[in-house]
């Protein structure tokens, strides 16, 4: 116990000496485990929806379709209720296709179901808002009613004729907005269409009034809700519901199409989270790395006191654990957060939405794998130097290399200054051209999604109502765009100011030997920039890649341009974020550098 209280200390102490770096840590592994939560979750997510809606409306377990009507069809829907494995039943009943008109200019394909005024015992639709329908009226299902922007009160044009929104509900029959037509008239597919409910009477007359097209339906709840799925195939091929080519649609076939809109949602999230884990890493552990002669003579000080390997490891490694596990939390809380909305970008479910236990797990992991993988290497060098001389422990000296020293002779003063740090530390140049290309990488996918065509739910295509996928998923990349460019610039700043303070005696003995402050400042940015060149160039490529990880056969790449853009925008944006740190550090005091060299 006495160990652990002394390594919590040691840790503690450490955090207030060095308030940044636990601060980046924090919000590094915040982001990181954020996203990766809310990757992992949402197909468990929108399984726990649906099933809360579900039960809220007494749901079906077999929807049957026809895409015929009259009474010969209603009669062969109505004998399957009396198989011995139906215990309950509704309708069956008419669905009536029509256009939808809302505000005066929004149009859309709509469903209209004709129910009791008194719902049944299976398929009763849940009211969030107003009341049920009554003669006269029409209920909207929550998720076209969001999307059309009315609610109760309103009034909406169906078939050209005007009726008032006198309630919104939800409902698990259907699939969520925009897919509520299950099938077309005559049985053909219909995709991208509205719900809206009525009293039968006031749909039998809409669809007189103008011939509408009409299909009829049956919900039907089984002994057996498991077998929905099987359900289909035991009804024998004599059975008289046979002669007009029904459609079964089982409770479990409406929660996985629920999953369709989260198509790319999940691995535009769950590459994310890698990704911004990656940029975690590099910052965390470059910033460790500086500080390796500092955690050596703190390793000296612990071995000359007669602590042990273990306690050494703890001391050193506590810090960057504690902060990692806050991130975790933190990032678990705003997930929690933002799951509701990230998993149903549609208002069609009801429900409470929560990270799965997986993705809890998984997040944990990355947050230890992030604090273990930046500090693992100054821990392990730590302990591994021998007493003495790490009590003496000193910044490392750059290697003597006589190709490189004439190779770059003949440059300019700033670009010979710059490749020679950057080869002083050739570990620190791949992470930083990893950086560059993961940065590159994000914007090319931003570029890519916006560069495809999106189909409107509207009428003919029309672009009135937003494809919500497509919609959601540009949401989504943008977010993780913005995660990444901003833990890509604190990157950067981290690289820059740790280059700059590694070498303060070789940029003081180079200012002693005639190099101005901006010749100095200039070699910093350089030693930046050139190792982010490769990373620009590859991003470009790998960002399309990507792309296709979760994108359709008949996606377009973005114009040349923007590909082009997105690379020299991140080299110059590289190039102004290294001059502050970089000016910061030229202009320290050369006599003060060599004398604290010299002692």
């Amino acid at each position: 116990m006495g160990s652990l209280l002394l390594a919590v200390r040691l840790a503690l102490a450490n955090v207030r000496r060095h308030p940044a770096q636990a601060a980046m840590l924090l919000l590094s592994v915040t982001v990181a485990t954020a996203t990766m939560a809310l990757g992992l979750s949402l197909h468990g997510v929108s399984d726990a929806l649906y099933a809360h809606t579900r039960a809220a409306t007494a749901g079906p377990d077999v929807v049957v379709l026809s895409g015929e009507s009259g009474p010969e069809v209603s009669a062969a829907l109505a004998s399957l209720t009396d198989r011995p494995d139906v215990v309950a039943h509704h309708g069956p009943y008419r669905i009536v296709y029509a256009e939808l008109t809302a505000r005066g200019a929004v149009a859309s394909p709509v469903v209209v179901h004709g129910f009791a005024e008194r719902p049944g015992p299976v398929n009763r639709p849940l009211v969030t808002d107003g009341r049920w329908v009554r003669p006269g009226g029409t209920v909207l299902e929550r998720g076209f009613a969001d999307a059309l922007g009315v609610g109760v009160g309103d009034r909406v044009t169906i078939a050209g004729r005007s009726y008032p929104v006198v309630g919104i509900a939800v409902t698990a029959a259907t699939s969520i907005y925009p897919w509520g037509a299950q099938i077309g008239p005559y049985g053909g597919p219909s995709d991208y269409t509205g719900l809206a409910w009525m009293t039968a009477a006031d749909a039998r007359a809409l669809a007189r009034s103008r011939d509408l097209p009409v299909t009829t339906a049956i919900d039907l709840r089984l002994r057996d809700p498991a077998a929905a799925d099987t359900f289909r195939h035991t009804v024998p091929d004599d059975h008289p519901v046979r002669v007009f080519r029904p459609t079964f649609r089982s409770w479990q076939f409406t929660a996985q199409h629920d999953k369709v809109i989260l198509r790319n949602a999940q691995p535009i999230l769950v590459i994310g989270g890698w990704m911004l884990g990656f940029l975690a890493v590099t910052g965390v552990a470059t910033l460790a790395a500086g500080r390796v002669a500092e955690q050596t003579r703190r390793a000296g000080l612990l071995k000359a006191v007669g602590a042990g390997p273990g306690l050494i490891a703890a001391a050193l490694l506590t810090e960057y654990l504690a902060a990692a596990l806050a991130g975790d939390a933190l990032g678990l809380a705003l997930a929690r957060l933002a799951l509701p909305v990230v998993a149903a970008p549609t208002a069609s479910r009801i429900g409470d939405a929560e990270p799965t236990a997986g993705a809890v797990v998984a997040a944990t992991v990355l947050a230890v794998a992030v604090a273990v993988l930046a500090a693992l290497g100054p821990t392990l060098h730590a302990m591994r130097t021998a007493t003495v001389t790490a009590l003496a422990a000193s910044a490392r000296r750059p290697r003597h290399r006589p190709l490189l020293n004439a190779l770059t002779a003949p440059l300019p003063t700033p670009l010979l200054l710059g490749l020679r740090l950057a080869a002083r530390r050739p570990g620190r140049a791949v992470l930083q051209a990893c950086t560059t290309a993961t940065t590159v990488v994000a914007i090319t996918v931003l570029l890519t999604v916006h560069a495809q065509r999106e189909r409107g739910y509207g009428l003919d295509g029309s672009v009135a109502l937003p494809n919500l996928r497509g919609l959601h998923d540009r949401r989504l990349m943008l977010a993780i765009t913005v995660l990444l460019v901003a833990l890509a610039i604190v990157n950067i700043l981290t690289f820059t100011w740790t280059t700059a303070m590694e070498a303060r005696a070789t940029m003081a003995i180079a200012r002693a030997l005639g190099a101005t402050p901006g010749q100095v400042t200039t070699a910093l940015s350089a030693a930046q920039l050139l190792p982010g060149l490769p990373g620009a160039v590859l991003g470009v490529p790998l960002g399309f890649l990507v792309y296709l990880l979760f994108a359709t056969g008949n996606s377009v790449p973005p114009r040349p341009s923007w590909m082009a853009g997105a690379a020299l925008g991140t080299l110059l944006a590289t190039a102004a974020l290294t001059a502050l740190p970089a000016r910061l550090a030229a202009r320290r005091s050369v006599a003060r550098e060599l004398a604290a060299e010299a002692a």
